[in-house]
């Protein structure tokens, strides 16, 4: 799917795995994060994810005309769970509407699992 900018000069089509990549990467440089998510379907477990499949732990969707975000991560025990997320909405927010120009109507965090060391 993708989401197109009209202008006088022509269209940008943004496709949801570049809002996704944009989305992860920010997500997974915020304090308290280890890393994406995914949850095998077969037998519920989370996997942290690496580096080049990151876009995973995103989900993109369109509710009129604005983008809704959805985040799968994983924090490292010991870290405040509310305030990393506060954190992880607004730097997300900010840099995909910085970097696309499409307007970011929420970020939902989905916290999959806990890391200890």
């Amino acid at each position: 799917m993708a989401f197109v900018m009209e202008s006088e000069k022509g269209n940008v089509l943004i496709d949801t795995d570049v809002i996704s990549a944009i989305a992860g990467y920010v997500a997974s440089n915020c304090y308290g994060v280890v890393g994406m998510a995914a949850r095998n379907r077969a037998n519920g477990l989370v996997s942290l994810l690496k580096w080049d499949t990151i876009s995973r732990g995103v989900r993109v969707s369109c509710v009129d005309q604005e983008l809704v975000i959805d985040l799968f991560i994983i924090v490292e025990y010991g870290v405040n769970v509310k305030t990393i997320s506060h954190s992880i909405v607004g730097s997300v927010k900010y840099n995909v509407e910085r970097l696309t120009g499409l307007k970011v109507s929420a970020v939902n965090i989905h916290v999959e699992g806990m890391r200890t060391d």
